[in-house]
């Protein structure tokens, strides 16, 4: 439930169902691609509790949420038809006309996303099966390694099937025809010919035969082409023969043009790719792996990284190893160094918390919760996370670590880069503890500015005193209920902030504080506003009342009002919202939290507008309590 609400309230602040051309998400983000990018309220998207930011890059509207975003990304599908197979998507060329780099990163992220997660277990296995036969543990001629061997390769050999179906639903092709011409690639007869380096011909057109398992470019290149083709064949053949006249014509033109052209451009470009990054790390290896170091997870940021992900799967195709994949281990673990630094250093409760959970999941290769979430925002401690990254890039680049699989760096990957012999990988394991110790210990160092640092605390200055307290008065007459008992985990859990609720008796809300209309929303249910001394205070009528959209709601302000204490802000008709199946209980949360060193409810049943509800407090006061 708390999921579904968090999807409803992403997919009302990016504009809406029908804002939305199409959506994937990869391992932290949802990637959206929107009509217009200006219907989304981005700034409310970045306060909501669940999103850890908001970056628009390589023409997608990318909410960050962290791990669980498979679960919103779920969610979303339940409580929108956005994921629907019958949902149409619409070209997004007038938001990335001019912007070819966007597309191209679109076009990337949307066909490697949706396999990250069965390619990082699949590299692991991988691995540890590396280290296995390496150590003597098991032999390839064991049945249990075959077996396990299996598991871990199929998915890279048949590699130009899963991007077939991934490719197909991007370019919106038939994904079974685009299965079966990846199928044709690998089928015995056609690996056969390469084996044996027969004369090949078709219709007496020489056909230079390649290999293609585990390849990447060849079966993108020809299911983009096979879709275009789809579209123009079903433009003119008959409603009564197209679902199979079609897929025939695909099939013939398409499995020889792949072999053809498709294949060895594919192949010759892939091995270009992978012979000129050699040359790169051959030249100088200490200052390559520095570099990339360094930059990988400015890469991230900014969504471009997407386009060394089908490099780093060639090169191990073309080789059986990557050489590039390793220097980017190091920004990884500079970075979670820096959100541990962070964590050793705050005295601000809130951020120490986040910056511990965001340690131990960048530890694991997801770094946004730590990088958007803390290093980011506070600025020196990212800094120190590049100059880490930086020194353990140089030393992973000078002792010529590889990776032999793929998957995200972190803990669990580590066996990725455990190749015969075990040479590079001690270099693998010094820089990235250096990475992480010298990010750390810079962060620790040069320190920043904490959000409840001693000075803060102690300044005393007039302006600190004037504000040091603030009353939010009710906005409802009702019975106050504790926020524990709201019926919705996402408030009850404090999710959204710390507060109360209360379970109206009049159907009229009225302004608890002096301050501005931040948020008024569509659907009228809620309503988000800012206190004159910086308060963020949410009042959510109801509980799921945004199904009602705006039905027995009326809204008396727009955002950007100023509004003073007891201005009508909305009425309600509470027997009409209780009759549709919801209830009508009311939280009202301080949604910046982080700001205030105690937050009080009123401890009493009954309330009525304009009465004293919650006590908001920047430091320990003792003096003066709620009765």
């Amino acid at each position: 439930m708390r999921y579904e609400a968090l999807a409803k309230e992403i997919v009302e602040q990016v504009g809406g169902e029908k804002n939305v051309v199409s959506l994937v998400h990869c391992a932290t983000r949802l990637r959206f691609v929107l009509k217009e990018n200006a219907k989304a309220n981005k700034s409310q998207l970045e306060k909501t509790d669940g999103v850890i930011t908001v970056k628009e890059s390589g023409g997608q509207f990318q909410v960050v949420i962290g791990n669980n975003v498979p679960e919103v990304y779920s969610a979303i599908g339940k409580v929108s038809t956005i994921l629907s197979d019958s949902k149409k998507t619409e070209s997004s060329s007038k938001e990335q006309k001019g912007n070819i780099f966007g597309g191209a990163i679109d076009v990337i992220s949307s066909i490697f996303a949706p396999l990250l997660g069965v390619m990082a277990g699949a590299g692991i296995l991988k691995g540890l099966l590396l280290i296995a036969t390496n150590t003597g543990w098991l032999a390839a001629e064991d049945t249990t390694y075959i077996i396990l061997a299996a598991a871990a390769d199929s998915l890279f050999y048949f590699m130009p099937v899963l991007l077939a179906v991934t490719t197909a639903r991007k370019f919106e092709g038939n994904i079974f025809t685009a299965l079966t011409i990846a199928g044709a690639l690998l089928y015995p007869s056609i690996v056969a010919l390469k084996a044996e380096n027969v004369a090949t011909t078709f219709f007496g057109i020489p056909v230079t035969m390649m290999s293609y398992s585990s390849t990447v470019i060849p079966i993108i290149l020809s299911v983009i082409v096979m879709s275009k083709l789809e579209k123009v064949c079903n433009r003119f053949i008959h409603e009564s023969v197209k679902n199979f006249v079609t897929p025939l014509f695909s099939l013939v033109v398409m499995v020889p043009l792949t072999l053809i052209v498709f294949g060895p451009i594919g192949v010759n470009v892939g091995n270009g790719i992978a012979d000129a990054l050699i040359a790169v790390f051959a030249f100088s290896p200490m200052l390559a792996g520095a570099i990339l170091g360094a930059c990988w997870q400015l890469l991230v940021i900014f969504g471009v990284h997407w386009g060394l992900v089908p490099v780093f799967i060639n090169n191990i195709a073309v080789n059986g190893r990557d050489g590039i994949k390793p220097a980017a281990a190091a920004s990884i673990f500079a970075q979670t160094g820096a959100a541990f630094g962070v964590f050793l250093k705050t005295k601000n409760k809130k951020l120490k918390t986040l910056a511990g959970s965001a340690t131990l999941t960048a530890l694991f290769g997801i770094t946004e919760p730590a990088v958007y979430g803390v290093t980011l925002p506070l600025k020196r401690p990212f800094i120190a996370g590049i100059i880490g990254g930086a020194i353990g890039g140089a030393i992973i680049g000078q002792a010529g670590t590889q990776a032999f699989a793929s998957g995200a760096p972190g803990l669990l990957t580590l066996p990725i880069f455990y190749g015969p012999g075990g040479e590079g990988f001690p270099g693998l394991i010094i820089g990235i503890v250096v990475s992480f110790l010298v990010s750390a210990g810079l962060t620790y160092v040069l320190g920043f500015e904490d959000p409840v640092g001693a000075d803060e605390l102690t300044k005393g200055s007039k302006e600190t005193n004037e504000r040091a307290d603030e009353q939010v008065l009710s906005p409802l007459d009702g019975t106050v209920i504790p926020l524990a008992n709201v019926p919705d985990a996402v408030f009850s859990s404090e999710a959204m902030g710390p507060g109360t609720a209360i379970e109206p008796t009049s159907g009229r809300v009225v302004s608890p504080v002096n301050g501005t209309v931040t948020v008024a929303f569509k659907t009228k249910h809620a309503i988000g506003l800012l206190s004159e001394n910086g308060a963020e205070i949410l009042i959510h009528v109801g509980i799921d009342t945004v199904q009602l959209e705006g039905k027995y709601f009326t809204s008396h302000v727009k955002q950007g009002d100023q509004v003073k204490i007891g201005d009508l802000l909305l009425e309600f008709d509470i027997d009409k919202i209780q009759e549709s199946g919801y209830q009508t209980i009311t939280p009202v949360i301080i949604t910046n939290s982080a700001n205030y060193e105690e937050i009080k409810a009123v401890q009493k049943e009954m309330i009525n507008e304009q009465e004293k509800l919650l006590y908001l407090s920047l430091h320990n006061n003792e003096e003066e309590h709620i009765a």
